[in-house]
């Protein structure tokens, strides 16, 4: 089981590439739910997992497909945006190992302390709803999401969770958290809506027997789902991600994306709304909304 050739791009391309959209807005694809978007001199990154493996230590699902940079590679970070605390999401080597420090955090509440005691300064919990202003065109709100937090045994649900709007010169962008469906996205779409571009889960979504309907997950939205919430949120686009990286449930590890093309135009999208990145890609960001 492994991503085909074709739905990877290569190393030398993805540098090639940072170097050619340096002084463009842009969105490049790291693996699994780690981008790094560039907003004028912004530039933010989601959820960095550079790691091998999604657990503690050396245990928990392997890594299959490398990062596509290494964490010497990125270019300088700015804004580091964390959604929630599951060990595919916050990755403590990353974390400890990361080269830009002196950028701002955002993260759930209850989460700081894994920053500030490795070494960041500018490190900024916040609850749901609350806004940030970055600078005069980039805000960040941070909106609720259907999932939950627990690193051990004990903090079950002791940390917040959530999604980030990023709202930039006249644009809106949702990064999605790990998240199942839920009636808060009409909420959230009537409140903020229209969103040009929301990136949403659409991988690990089959547990059975483990969960009692097959390709149904309460905290992980399947590829229809995914563009159900788009469809509430009233988004323009729908990047779909958390595939192709870790092994994480049961489904064929292409199925996702064969699903979230073949059902974009049930739920109101065209077929090149429903978008899919390979894995190092960089797209100017006006190429996607337009």
């Amino acid at each position: 089981m492994t991503v085909p050739k074709e739905h990877v791009v290569s190393k030398e391309k993805v540098l090639s590439d940072l170097e050619k959209f340096k002084n463009d807005d842009y969105i490049a694809w790291i693996g699994h739910a780690t981008f790094i978007i560039k907003l004028g001199d912004t530039t933010i990154i989601t959820d960095p997992v550079f790691s091998k493996n999604a657990g503690p230590l050396i245990f928990g699902p392997k890594r299959f497909v490398e990062p596509a940079l290494n964490l010497r590679e990125i270019p300088k970070i700015d804004l580091f945006l964390l959604t929630h605390n599951h060990y595919d999401h916050q990755d403590m080597m990353t974390i400890r190992r990361f080269p830009y420090k002196k950028a701002k955090v955002m993260l759930p509440l209850k989460l700081g302390k894994y920053f500030t005691r490795n070494g960041y300064r500018d490190v900024n919990e916040m609850d749901w709803y609350e806004e940030i202003k970055v600078n005069e065109k980039l805000k960040i709100t941070f909106l609720p999401a259907v999932h939950w937090s627990k690193r051990s045994l004990t903090d079950t649900n002791k940390s917040l969770w959530g999604n980030f709007l990023i709202e930039y010169d006249g644009k809106k962008i949702l990064f999605a958290c790990d998240t199942g469906i839920g009636d808060i996205y009409k909420d959230l779409g009537n409140k903020y809506g229209p969103i040009d571009i929301s990136f949403i889960n659409i991988g690990a979504y089959n547990f059975y027997p483990m969960m009692p309907t097959k390709d149904k997950s309460t905290f992980h939205t399947n590829p229809e789902e995914a563009l159900s919430i788009g469809r509430d949120l009233k988004s323009k686009k729908v990047i779909g991600m958390h595939w192709g990286t870790f092994v994480l449930s049961l489904e064929p590890i292409m199925e996702p994306l064969t699903r979230f093309k073949d059902n974009a135009e049930k739920y109101g999208f065209n077929k090149d709304d429903a978008v899919l990145f390979k894995i190092g890609q960089i797209s100017k960001l006006n190429d996607i909304i337009e």
